[in-house]
């Protein structure tokens, strides 16, 4: 069994442009974790999954400081947590997204591309041909799959 045999063909992809927020909704719209990222000739440049978002976002200053009293809520420093928000507004995908994607081809076995995405700890992987162009995706549930088939 090769790669092209287990892949998802229809992959949603982000391009470098995109905003977090606009990835945010592909997740939740797709149901899925990560998209590749690509150019403007939709070849791959990088991959971004929610823990990329997470971890930029944990980065955030959350006021130190909240009081509730007689129903109201004060913040030590509301300016600061607003100017955070914009910060992360502003991210693009090009800014968080990882750069070194393991990528694999249609001939390559499942064995293999099962092995690499647990040596490395990846959840999914671009299927791209010999220009980087993608083909499909390889996610742990796709393998899982396959497996019990």
């Amino acid at each position: 069994m090769t790669a092209k045999d287990i892949m998802t063909s229809n992959v949603v992809v982000v391009n470098q442009d995109a905003t977090i927020k606009e990835i945010a909704e592909i997740f939740l719209k797709n149901r899925i974790g990560g998209v590749p990222v690509v150019d403007e000739e939709n070849k791959i440049v990088g991959i971004i999954s929610e823990t990329d978002i997470i971890q930029k976002e944990k980065n955030v200053n959350i006021p130190s400081f909240i009081n509730i009293l007689q129903g109201y809520i004060f913040f030590d420093s509301f300016k600061e947590v607003e100017e955070d928000i914009r910060k992360i507004a502003a991210y693009k995908a090009r800014d968080i997204m990882s750069k070194d994607v393991m990528t694999v081809k249609e001939d390559d076995s499942v064995e293999y591309v099962a092995n690499e995405m647990i040596k490395k700890s990846i959840n999914r992987v671009p299927v791209v041909d010999d220009n980087n162009y993608i083909k499909g995706i390889i996610c742990r549930y796709d393998l899982i799959k396959a497996m019990y088939k």
